[in-house]
């Protein structure tokens, strides 16, 4: 039987990774010999949700095998690496027959609700219960709204990122890694590779510092450069490996405005507005300004970890005509990236040129015109 198995919410801010989880659980499969058919899926869902656990991504994989031998190999892989202490953590799974295609379109659309609106957990279990989805709830069971999710979005445009981690005794500890092998890595791969380094400040982007079993991710669009900046970095020693397909960089989370009454915190949008405030910075760095768009008047951010990207804001002129793109949050559009569409006009008021010798004139007077100096 073709399954789709999707699970989400077993990390915590503490630690642990639920694409980690996926591969113990697709390293078992294999082991008692079923097939996982294509690239295991990362869904990076509403970045906005405010009880997401850190990156809020679900994981999803097709498998050729047994329902209730699948369901036994998550069940405990998830009880025993889960952080289920975590208050905040609350993990779910769900089991998906593949050649439903009824629920599948079905999951499908409250996939990409999940990936761009707000969805409770009674609705996930509304939809297990009409259609008696075989799913397994841990405490509150919030993680079942991203299972469903990860195993329903369509991926029509998609990138690809090979997730590198750690052996378990070095869980918790400083990564070790040789940050000129990142840099070298980039020169190699860029742009088919992205977010491995970012030059203008330093930082190897590529490498967590969270304490969790990832050593570091390289993302990009296309495998062969993904294998080539893989076999370049040098690291401490990698335990294990797997390349996900991902909705990640595809701003499939964003909603254009044309299709929207109005602007509702936690979702993201792309909407297109006139500065009528010149920015401002407050203290800490952050950056804002305000547009008149077709809701009225939207506070915009840049706060200070976007870096460079404030002193493009930062020279906004007050009629300049820009396309936002970012997460409302506290009625205000927390910026991802901005498309400058028109610029106003700016006027310099200054004395004219002498027309012999070309010097700048200066007043003869009130009212008496200019002469040459």
């Amino acid at each position: 039987m073709k399954l789709w198995v999707g699970i989400d919410d077993t990390d915590s801010s503490k630690g642990m990774c639920t694409t980690y989880l996926a591969v113990l659980i697709i390293e078992e499969l294999e082991k008692r010999g079923m097939a996982i058919e294509g690239f295991p899926r990362l869904i990076r869902l509403n970045p906005t949700i405010p009880f997401k656990t850190r990156g809020n991504g679900a994981v999803s994989f097709l498998v050729d095998g047994d329902l209730d031998e699948v369901m036994d190999v998550v069940k405990g892989i998830i009880e025993e690496y889960a952080m289920l202490d975590d208050e905040k953590t609350n993990p779910g799974a769900v089991f998906v027959d593949a050649d439903n295609d009824r629920l599948m379109n079905v999951l499908s659309r409250f996939a990409t609700r999940a990936v761009r609106g707000v969805i409770s957990i009674d609705e996930a279990l509304f939809i297990i219960g009409k259609y008696m989805i075989p799913h397994l709830r841990f405490k509150l069971g919030r993680g079942l709204i991203g299972a469903l999710a990860a195993v329903g979005l369509g991926l029509h445009d998609y990138t690809l990122e090979l997730l590198a981690y750690r052996r378990p005794e070095r869980f918790g500890t400083p990564r070790e890694y040789d940050e000129a092998s990142f840099y070298e890595a980039d020169k190699k791969t860029y742009p088919k590779t992205w977010d491995t380094v970012d030059w203008h400040n330093g930082v190897v982007v590529a490498v967590p510092g969270s304490p969790d079993p990832v050593l570091f991710g390289i993302r990009g669009d296309n495998l062969q450069a993904i294998r080539e900046a893989f076999e370049t970095v040098r690291t401490e020693p990698i335990d294990r490996y797997m390349t996900f397909i991902t909705n990640q960089a595809t701003d499939m989370h964003l909603i254009h405005e044309s299709s929207v009454n109005e602007l509702e915190n936690y979702h993201s949008y792309i909407v297109r507005g006139k500065v009528t405030e010149e920015p401002y910075t407050i203290e800490g760095g952050h950056v804002f300004f305000y547009i008149e768009t077709r809701f009225g008047e939207v506070k915009c951010a840049a706060f200070e970890p976007t870096k460079q990207f404030r002193d493009v804001i930062r020279q906004l002129k007050r009629g300049d005509v820009v396309e936002v793109y970012g997460s409302m949050k506290k009625d205000t559009i927390n910026l991802e990236k901005i498309n400058i569409v028109e610029l106003a006009d700016v006027y310099v008021e200054e004395n004219p040129r002498c027309p012999v010798c070309g010097k700048k004139m200066e007043s003869a007077g009130r009212n008496q015109g200019f002469r040459c100096r």
